[in-house]
């Protein structure tokens, strides 16, 4: 049961001003901290200091929402008479009402691409992640991946399978916010990815999604039925994990010098995979792998279960370990023939084909976690205040902030329409038409993320680089975003391609 709130003058409140009894004003509410001042993070004189008086703008100058809304329950005691507070305090998985916050259609304005049941999916997520941010955000300071128990969950509420895009492998599954599988499209799978990231735990989510996102297609588009009829839905629904292992010491976007090895037994029946792969997303956590080798007939992609043989260890990356980056060995392990995905010696074909899908998700991601810090920035710039103005009323953050708008709304307009065309083209014309654009828009998003980043971390100051309380989004988005501009193909790499691609449809009679 809730406790009965009471209501107060001021001057009621101004009398309860001592250490042993200390109540404060947050935004016309009355809060008793008495026997919350030994365990103030400032100590408890700084708060005895505020004692009968209000700190609305104090507090939020110190202090994140989420803590008066973790605390109220405890601390909160009353109301001031006749005032009603004027802060908002957003109900869990509501939109933000910020400006530039959300993208435009869920702003108000309207858009060719969306619909009604985008919108009960949007916040069907939304909802859902809220529960979850708490536990996200506690165990990406731990290092602590996320539990097979909400892997399961995830699974069984469709949220795993919102992430792996529209297709056969969706039949039959329950998906967030009842959408039906033959209705769910590639701007339900946007959403899905930009929800994801919006929880701002980059590493944890990532341990949630990034491994088979890209380790599963392989499957479902190459692997033999049997493998296709275990391994996807006990993928999908949160039973096995798996991670797709290209990537080694030796070679990164250079798929064609891989070394990992894997020669035929004398009887034909198997291979004897041996090597090594390197920065391999939720490696470490793994039940299943979908693995680039060399065969004697050339590039091979082989589907490898745990096993003796296999050993995993974490690499420490800029990130949080809770995403399971690894470094994989394989001594002598021994995987059937029929576990080829595509053919033998057609192992650069199976991983071209999910190329695109990967670099659009991970462009899905990083702009939504832009657009994240973007409205972080906005908030902090009118509520801190600095000789006597709010941030905001300074023309250089205005000018600042208004860099970060007009940089991040292209690159998601020019994501919708990519998304547009993926819902309406079939593969082989995706293949063809949309290579180019996908790796421009990873380049360029990417670079709006640099940027953005690098100006509300200089505005954040300390706060910026400090892990905890207000910059902690700011300070977690400066240190992670480069895995978008390295991670599917490097910004000079996407570069390189977008004009290469160009350039294979440049008209050989065009002049000046």
């Amino acid at each position: 049961m809730s406790k009965e709130l009471k209501v107060f003058t001021r001057a009621e409140v101004a009398k309860h001003a001592s250490e042993d009894d200390c109540w404060i004003i947050i935004d016309s509410e009355v809060y008793d901290v008495s026997t919350f001042a030994d365990m103030h993070p400032g100590g408890a004189q700084l708060l005895i200091e505020y004692g009968g008086k209000d700190v609305t703008d104090d507090f939020y100058g110190l202090h994140r929402q989420e803590v008066i809304v973790k605390y109220a329950p405890r601390l909160k005691i009353g109301t001031i008479e006749n005032e009603t507070p004027k802060i908002a305090i957003p109900k869990p998985g509501a939109l933000s009402k910020v400006p530039y916050a959300e993208p435009s259609y869920w702003m108000g304005f309207k858009s060719p691409y969306f619909n009604e049941s985008h919108t009960k999916f949007r916040m069907a997520l939304r909802e859902l992640y809220s529960d979850i941010k708490p536990e996200a955000i506690i165990n990406e300071e731990l290092n602590k991946a996320p539990s097979l128990e909400l892997y399961k969950h995830l699974g069984e509420e469709g949220v795993l399978a919102s992430q792996i895009g529209p297709g056969p492998w969706l039949k039959g599954l329950k998906l967030p916010a009842g959408i039906k599988p033959e209705e769910f499209d590639y701007f339900h799978e946007m959403i899905a990815h930009e929800e994801t990231a919006r929880v701002g735990a980059p590493g944890f989510v990532d341990g949630i999604s990034s491994g088979y996102s890209i380790g599963l297609p392989p499957v479902f588009n190459f692997g033999p039925a049997h493998l296709k009829e275990r391994v996807v839905p006990e993928v999908l629904l949160g039973r096995k994990r798996i991670c797709l292992a290209i990537t080694e010491p030796y070679t990164g976007s250079d798929v064609a010098q891989i070394r990992t090895t894997a020669k035929r037994t004398p009887d034909g029946k198997h291979f004897i995979v041996n090597g090594v792969k390197k920065w391999i997303t939720n490696g470490t956590f793994s039940d299943y792998f979908s693995v680039a080798v060399r065969t004697e007939k050339g590039i091979t992609m082989l589907f490898i279960e745990r096993q003796e043989g296999l050993e995993t260890k974490g690499i420490k990356t800029s990130y949080s370990s809770a995403a399971g980056t690894s470094y994989i060995t394989f001594e002598n392990v021994k995987v059937p023939v029929e576990n080829i995905l595509g053919k033998e010696g057609q192992g650069f074909q199976v991983i071209m084909y999910n190329f695109n899908h990967e670099r659009w998700y991970i462009c899905c991601s990083i702009i939504a976690s832009t657009r994240a810090v973007i409205e972080g920035f906005f908030k902090w710039a009118n509520q801190r205040k600095v000789f006597g103005k709010r941030l905001i009323d300074q023309p250089v953050i205005r000018a600042k902030l208004g860099a970060m708008i007009s940089a991040v709304e292209p690159v998601q307009n020019w994501l919708e329409n990519i998304t547009y065309q993926m819902c309406n083209m079939p593969y082989l014309e995706q293949s063809q038409k949309l290579a180019g654009p996908i790796a421009l828009l990873k380049y360029q998003a990417t670079r709006v993320a640099h940027n953005v980043s690098d100006d509300a971390c200089q505005i954040f100051g300390g706060r910026g680089i400090t892990k905890t309380g207000m910059g902690r989004t700011i300070e977690s988005f400066q240190r992670t975003y480069k895995f978008a501009a390295i991670l599917g193909g490097s910004e000079e790499i996407m570069s390189d391609l977008g004009v290469r691609q160009a350039m294979k449809y440049f008209p050989k009679n065009a002049r000046l």
